[in-house]
């Protein structure tokens, strides 16, 4: 816990660092601008197939009628963009976190090691493209997941739970191995995610619901979604700081476990040296080396 704790208020404190705002900004601006144009550009349109998919659905188009008639015209207006806001935000979260995980958490790890850990050794355990697909491994797993509980959704505690729970998951699996793969071996790296397995999933958890925070945005009134092309690259640029603090907790977390655990190995092989020195006879006063040789038969 303390170990967990103090990762926690170092990540809070880098986020603040220049570097690492500076670093914020080219996930934000790929992204962010991304997600600004695409809007811009296909928001109608988008709004338009789903408004039709709906009302080319018999059963769905009566349900939109008999709910119109019951909470009104406005209901049935806003749906559709409602629809186009929860389809995009599932999208924009992963594309943060892989950018994140991408751009900024390699630049962040050695931020990371120049200014606690400069004498840690960087054993090279994965290279950069095995990260890359290890990322994208557990990112379509989490989609699928998503998808498969989807339907839990609609019960009022459950979306509350699934959904941060998958992200924390996904945010864990990514960030330790990220962090993990230019300074520990692959052995040390699995040992060290087997170790502390609960405390890095609570950091994805913690993070995963921090990560909910800017989907607030879109409660706080049905206009805000007049203006979802524009809040939308905003949303990416609050996913950034998130990620951004995820990955700085994470780091802080498995650098200092991993400095911990060489330290105690190093401690434990000089004591097994010394131990195997005692122990060891020493040939130059064992018993009968001090008697002189003997005389050659006559």
């Amino acid at each position: 816990m303390k170990l967990l704790l103090d990762s926690f208020w170092r990540a809070v404190a880098y986020l603040l660092l220049p570097r690492v705002i500076g670093l914020s900004l080219l996930p934000l601006l790929l992204a962010g601008g991304a997600a600004l144009g695409l809007g811009w550009l296909f928001w109608a349109d988008a709004l338009a197939a789903v408004r039709g998919a709906l009302e080319h659905w018999a059963l769905v188009d009566a349900m939109l009628k008999w709910l119109e008639n019951t909470l009104g015209a406005q209901f049935r207006v806003m749906l559709a963009p409602v629809i186009v806001v929860a389809l995009a935000v599932p999208v924009i979260v992963v594309v943060s976190l892989l950018l994140v995980a991408w751009l900024m958490t390699p630049a962040i790890v050695n931020a990371v090691h120049e200014r606690r850990f400069p004498l840690l050794e960087k054993r090279h355990g994965a290279a950069a493209w095995r990260a890359v697909l290890w990322s994208l491994g557990c990112t379509a797993v989490a989609l699928l997941a998503l998808l498969v509980t989807a339907p839990l959704w609609l019960i009022p505690p459950l979306v509350l739970i699934v959904p941060p729970l998958i992200w924390g998951w996904l945010t864990k699996q990514v960030m330790s191995f990220e962090v993990l793969a230019d300074h520990a071996t692959t052995e040390e790296r699995r040992a060290l995610v087997a170790e502390h397995r609960w405390q890095l999933l609570l950091i994805g958890i913690v993070t995963g619901y921090l990560g909910a925070a800017p989907s607030l945005i879109w409660a706080i009134s049905a206009a805000t979604l007049i203006f979802a092309p524009l809040l939308i690259a905003v949303s990416v640029w609050l996913y950034t700081l998130v990620f951004a603090f995820s990955a700085l907790w994470f780091t802080h977390y498995a650098l200092a476990a991993l400095h911990d655990k060489r330290q105690a190995e190093a401690v434990a092989a000089k004591q097994a040296e010394v131990i195997e020195a005692v122990d060891a006879p020493d040939s130059a006063s064992a018993p009968g080396t001090d008697l002189p040789p003997a005389l050659p038969p006559s």
